[in-house]
């Protein structure tokens, strides 16, 4: 691809336009499509009053701000994007309707250019089959929100062509993105690996042997940014539970994925979170959580935390037994993807792999779950 080419952005929601402005950012003529034009009018106010307040703020001039803002353009037809050398798709998370759109777009753009898709754990492959030419087809997940989170998963199709997942790293760190290549398997990294941060907590909400105020409590104190609940409550529940509901279904059933029915019963309630004022938490009127006071001691506290970690830990070394990623990319993927603390792989060699394996089978031999299987490359 040029390093002038026109960039298309298809969806413009939150995701869409975040991605549209780090393009134009790094230079690019920015085409925006939508099939909804009132989408289309909010994602223009949206980024005109963000760089308005960065401007305010002394964070770019009224030039810099303008100029970025002059080179992303609202179009209402696919035919539009025929002049572009990339085009980044994110839509719903919906694979039939991603691979309609892939279908259609695959016709409108010209044959050499690069059609990407934003899914966050859908099978790029299966999204490529339906395009003419899949081989130009590619993942290229960014994280919410874009302008801000440094992280993309490049993430290659079966039948994606040779060289283009090394185009694409190039192209994400010209944009000043940190890129991390991974296998096209449900979740890829992040929301393979973080799954068991949820669902082990919703887990030990659901026995009764902590609430979750206090789970939060114990993971915040290990030095993650959010607790579990507080998290689900910031991403949403509708998204977080669907992403698991995803992935469950991807695996055929596999134990560690299984989605809470705690989780599904706030969903049917409409509690989806702090977008709505009321998830786990309620909100108070500055969106902050109201939480119950803590009453379990250190010591139990720090048991809370040993388990999610152990199963953590487990996690990432069956991503790196199975070859998801490298050892480096899933640390840093966890790292400047869900922001924790450390690299689980490098945590699990501080505490000792056999502490860990040790954890694992505790859990195992009193619930005889697979849920609590050791992974062959953390036992290994």
């Amino acid at each position: 691809m040029e390093s002038n080419a026109a960039v298309g952005i298809i969806g413009s929601g939150a995701m869409g336009s975040g991605i549209a402005q780090v393009a134009a950012e790094a230079g690019h003529e920015v085409l925006v499509y939508d099939n909804n034009d009132a989408a289309l009018r909010r994602s223009d106010e949206t980024l005109r009053g963000l760089f308005a307040g960065l401007v305010a703020k002394g964070k770019r001039t009224d030039a810099e701000a303008q100029a970025v803002l002059g080179r992303i353009q609202y179009v209402g037809s696919l035919l539009s994007l025929d002049r572009c050398g990339l085009v980044v798709e994110a839509i719903v998370e919906d694979l039939s309707v991603k691979r309609s759109l892939f279908e259609e777009l695959s016709h409108a753009v010209r044959g050499d250019c690069i059609l990407a898709t934003n899914t966050s754990s859908l099978s790029v492959t299966a999204i490529a089959a339906s395009a003419k030419n899949p081989g130009r087809v590619i993942g290229l997940h960014f994280f919410n929100p874009a302008p801000l989170m440094a992280l993309v998963e490049v993430v290659p199709a079966a039948q994606t062509a040779d060289g283009l997942a090394t185009e694409c790293t190039a192209l994400m760190q010209a944009w000043g993105k940190t890129p991390v290549r991974a296998r096209d398997t449900p979740g890829f990294i992040v929301n393979r690996v973080a799954r068991p941060y949820y669902s082990e907590s919703l887990r030990i909400l659901d026995e009764g042997l902590a609430t979750s105020a206090e789970i939060d409590a114990a993971m915040e104190g290990l030095g993650f940014r959010m607790g579990p609940f507080y998290l689900m409550d910031f991403i949403g529940h509708d998204v977080n539970f669907r992403v698991t509901e995803s992935m469950f279904d991807a695996f055929w059933g596999e134990p560690r994925y299984r989605p809470s029915f705690t989780q599904q019963a706030w969903l049917n309630a409409g509690y989806l979170g702090r977008k709505v004022g009321r998830g786990c938490y309620r909100f108070d009127e500055s969106r902050q959580p109201i939480r119950a006071a803590v009453a379990q001691t250190d010591e139990a506290l720090e048991r809370i935390s040993d388990r999610i970690l152990a199963v953590l830990i487990n996690e990432a070394y069956d991503a790196l037994h199975y070859g998801v990623a490298s050892r480096a990319d899933i640390d840093l993927a966890m790292r400047l993807g869900v922001n924790y603390p450390k690299g689980l792989l490098e945590w699990g060699e501080l505490i000792g792999r056999e502490t860990i394996v040790g954890r694992l089978d505790e859990l195992f031999d009193r619930y005889h779950e697979g849920r609590y299987r050791v992974s062959p490359g953390l036992r290994d």
